[in-house]
């Protein structure tokens, strides 16, 4: 009797950490994810999410179809700036802070990294989103 249950426990385990999260029906890029929107997939891939709590509230960077494992890059932080959006740029050195507008090259969620062109010079420079909008330039 114990041979026949161990090898249902072992393929249980294993179809069990075989499955990736993925979605019910399609998901445009840029809509919020809810917890309706997820299922299961059978196929485990090892860039994708094994539980759908982790996505929960995060935002589609790419369309997402049913079936397919939701990978890390396919999502991210929901978008506090837009592409081509013009934005406040603040320089902080010492007690010296400068506020530009630049104009954002790519979207980015708070706490992403975002390249912005400087309005004024129309230099490119690398900075941090902040969740009202602002880029600080370190």
């Amino acid at each position: 009797m114990i041979r026949l249950v161990l090898p249902l426990v072992i393929a249980c385990a294993q179809s069990a950490a075989a499955q990736s999260v993925t979605v019910v029906q399609p998901v445009r890029a840029g809509t919020a994810l809810v917890a309706d929107d997820l299922a299961f997939r059978e196929v485990s891939d090892p860039n994708g999410f094994s539980d759908p709590r982790d996505l929960i509230g995060l935002e589609a960077r790419v369309n997402l179809y049913p079936g397919r494992a939701i990978l890390v890059r396919d999502v991210g932080l929901p978008t506090v700036i837009d592409r081509n959006a013009v934005v406040p740029l603040i320089f902080r050195r010492g007690g010296l802070t400068i506020t530009l507008e630049g104009r954002a090259l790519s979207r980015a969620g708070a706490g992403e990294q975002v390249r912005v062109m400087n309005l004024s010079s129309r230099t490119t420079v690398t900075g941090v989103a902040t969740a009202s909008g602002s880029i600080i330039v370190n």
